[in-house]
């Protein structure tokens, strides 16, 4: 028998940067999508009809046009659904497929058209006439605020130390309120969803979601039928950052109930404006804080309440809004801290998750309250970072009683302040701007220290399928999603390396509920971290079997077998990867295993506001310079720096690449995109023409982005790597407190600011009339 040899050459496909698997695909245009599947004979299409009031009584609706208007098959209405007419992600009962009696915000589904073709459906959802009892309305936080408050879901406090001593010891005080902005998602693929009738009480579901677990739940309920009798498949996204984790609910379940109620395929997919419309987006906060310090700035007490507009049910904003909380130190020890949250009902859709799930807006709060206590100083606002960064062995207890045992934010601010030449840069600008009266420079830095888990501890499992095939290519099934992030390529690279292979003989297949089941949805930056691990597991049984296998055919005691790169080696007998792999077959050897994993440690009790939520924290930093325009607010992004800490990285080149998309992500939601209601409750930026996210000529002409290469994470996660996804989104900040310092110079820094975000041109404008006004006065 033929022995293959060791391929010395052989480098582990981990921590190396590997090309997307969809890379050449997406470029040719060949990557398919749900709306590039094949359309199934027959098939019908869907259409919604939406509320054109905020908050009203449907006093009497009349469909007939709609039914009778040429292509149209029928009309689903409420009475339609089979079984529970509700898609709430947390079970509340309070978010309806299609709405009767009564609407709670201006666009919000009442009935669905069934029809030969979209157009034909698009059209007739238009010939409705409703007549609506109007109600009052509630559009945004000081309204609802105004009206009594009232909750969407329990509110969350956390609480340690004594906050009324350490306001005492406190010679200043800091007290503000801050607006931070929403953000639509603006995925480039709109949601969607393809449903095929089966056999009995059976339906298949193609669509675009980040949770095809929780999709299969609500269409299961929706139908009356067992979730067995459902199945989700899933390839890849167009893009989702949150938005597709509970937002595609609906359409999944329009689809599945008028596929199964006509016997034949059904597929819906809404126009942008609709989408904008009809889905939930970033949680807009405004956040009231006081906060005591000292002389030097060193904080002695935090109170804050984060107001979030939740919209019209819960979905998500519990977690959201207790994440917000959860991030409200950043990186700085606080002594004493109480912080509330309080997500507030109102007459717009439903907010929900996005990426850093409500963690960005906990951690833009906190560095608005570094920066006030900075220009109420006269000092550079980095300095009061530094003072107040939590310690190594020492202050380092986080307001929900966790232990920061990994903190490294130190080390990743001396390294960036260092490579960005941040010190002389700034004194430069400062000079610059002592001479320049229309044109004005600002520089920052901002940390980030971020949580890694579900704070749900449950979601914190995943699993994994893995099959070895007889000629030794292996197929790879997970339980997380590909939205662009290269999470199937990361997990691609466990499974490679693992086996000792190329990561060209993994076959990556779509995310399948008959294949995975019960899984989590991608987000919470936790995808690789538990994909990973589960297809690692599945690895691991597969080699403990071909081992066993190998000690029993060559006679050897099972220690005296070891897996090698490309095989394993029994005794002094090396046997490739494709003829072990036969052999085992031939040997009735099972070569198929499911992987799982749930992560160790975490433990959360929301009662008492106590516990480790997160597995770990991941770091970084940014330094971005901006230029203003104080005569029209106009301003630019010269440089940015950003370092981020991922562990070990498993892939560099994705690694970078999110954090570049993260960071930039970040800036877009926090300087130019803006979500505007009008009275009457209606969404009017709804479209590329009204809303503005970054594009290319928006990124900065100097954009250094790295990775610290000298991180490993303590904790055993996947390759000793941490997570990159939500991280560096809130980076973006140090343009805001770019602009800030800026806007500042017009006062001869002396004032703060106090940008509300987005920083649109307006905005920065009226923060320098209002510079002029306080410095004369």
């Amino acid at each position: 028998m033929n022995r293959q040899t060791p391929i010395t050459a052989y480098r582990s496909a981990l921590h190396v940067s590997t090309p997307h698997d969809s890379a050449a695909k997406q470029v040719a245009g060949r990557a398919d999508y749900v709306d590039d599947l094949a359309e199934p004979e027959g098939m019908l299409h869907a259409y919604l009809g939406l509320s054109t009031r905020a908050h009203a009584e449907i006093s009497s609706i009349e469909l007939d046009a709609v039914r009778s208007a040429p292509g149209v098959v029928g009309v689903l209405t409420a009475a339609d659904i089979p079984a529970v007419n509700d898609v709430s992600s947390v079970h509340k009962h309070d978010e309806p497929v299609l709405v009767e009696g009564v609407v709670s915000y201006y666009g919000q589904p009442i009935f669905a058209v069934i029809a030969e073709s979209r157009d034909a459906a698009r059209r007739a959802a238009k010939l409705v006439k409703i007549v609506y009892k109007d109600l009052p309305h509630l559009t945004d936080v000081d309204a609802a605020q105004a009206a009594g408050g009232k909750l969407v879901t329990e509110p969350l406090k956390l609480e340690r130390g004594d906050v009324d001593a350490g306001f005492a010891k406190s010679a200043r005080r800091a007290k503000g309120r801050v607006r931070i902005g929403g953000q639509e998602h603006f995925y480039l693929e709109s949601q969607i969803a393809l449903a095929i009738p089966g056999e009995d009480d059976e339906v298949t579901i193609q669509t675009s979601t980040q949770h095809p677990t929780e999709i299969q739940v609500m269409v299961a309920q929706v139908l009356g039928i067992p979730h067995a009798a459902v199945t989700v498949n899933m390839r890849r996204m167009g893009g989702g950052f949150g938005g597709k984790e509970t937002q595609g609910n609906l359409f999944a379940a329009v689809a599945a109930v008028a596929a199964k109620k006509y016997g034949k395929a059904v597929k819906i997919r809404p126009d942008r404006d609709d989408d904008f419309s009809i889905t939930g987006k970033r949680h807009d906060f405004v956040v009231d804080y006081d906060v005591g310090y000292d002389a030097d700035g060193k904080i002695h007490a935090v109170t804050a309440t984060y107001a979030a507009r939740s919209g019209f049910s819960a979905d998500l904003s519990g977690p959201v809004t207790d994440r917000a909380l959860f991030h409200a130190d950043n990186a700085y020890w606080y002594p004493a801290v109480r912080v509330n949250s309080q997500p507030l009902m109102t007459n717009t859709v439903s907010n929900t998750a996005f990426r850093g799930f409500g963690g960005p807006q906990g951690i833009v709060a906190a560095e608005r309250w570094i920066e006030d206590i900075a220009y109420a100083l006269g000092k550079d606002p980095l300095e009061i970072r530094k003072l107040n960064f939590y310690g190594t062995d020492t202050d380092n207890v986080t307001p929900y009683h966790q232990v920061v045992e990994d903190n490294v934010i130190h080390r990743i601010i001396d390294d960036l302040e260092k490579s960005s030449d941040y010190q002389a840069r700034r004194a430069e600008i400062l000079k610059f701007n002592a001479t320049s009266p229309i044109l004005k420079k600002g520089i920052a830095m901002i940390p980030v220290k971020f949580g890694i888990s579900f704070t749900a501890t449950w979601h914190n499992q995943a699993g994994a399928l893995v099959h070895v095939y007889r000629d030794g290519s292996i197929h790879l099934s997970h339980g997380g999603t590909e939205m662009g992030q290269g999470l199937h390529i990361k997990v691609a690279q466990v499974l490679a390396d693992a086996f000792g292979v190329g990561v060209d003989r993994v076959n990556i297949t779509a995310s399948n509920t008959g294949k995975v089941p019960n899984t989590s949805a991608t987000a919470a930056s936790s995808g690789t971290d538990l994909n990973g691990m589960a297809a690692w597991d599945g690895a691991r049984q597969i080699k403990e079997r071909l081992v066993a296998h190998a000690a029993a055919k060559y006679k050897l005691p099972v220690e005296q077998v070891s897996w090698q790169e490309s095989g394993v080696l029994a005794g002094d007998t090396f046997i490739g990867f494709d003829e072990i792999v036969m052999s085992a077959y031939m040997a009735r050897v099972q070569l198929s295993a499911a992987g799982f994993y749930a992560t160790p440690k975490i433990h959360w009790d929301r009662s008492t506001g106590r516990g480790r939520p997160f597995y770990y924290f991941a770091y970084g930093a940014a330094v971005s310079e901006v230029t203003i325009d104080t005569l029209t607010g106009e301003y630019q992004i010269d440089r940015a720096d950003v370092l981020e800490d991922v562990g070990r990285s498993l892939n560099p080149a994705i690694d970078i690449g999110q954090v570049e998309g993260g960071f930039i992500q970040g800036v877009g939601w926090l300087t130019t995109e803006e979500l505007w209601w009008d009275q009457k409750g209606e969404l009017r930026t709804h479209a590329p023409s009204t809303y503005k996210i970054p594009v290319a000529s928006d990124v900065p002409p100097i954009f250094n982005v790295k990775l610290a290469e000298w991180s490993v994470n303590k904790e055993p996660a996947i390759g000793r790597s941490k997570a990159v996804g939500e991280p560096p989104l809130v980076l973006g900040y140090s343009v805001v407190e770019a602009l800030s310092m800026a806007v500042a110079s017009v006062a001869d820094y002396k004032i703060a600011p106090q940008l509300d975000m987005p920083a649109t041109p307006e905005r920065v404008l009226m923060g320098v009339e209002r510079m002029r006004r306080e410095r004369t006065s």
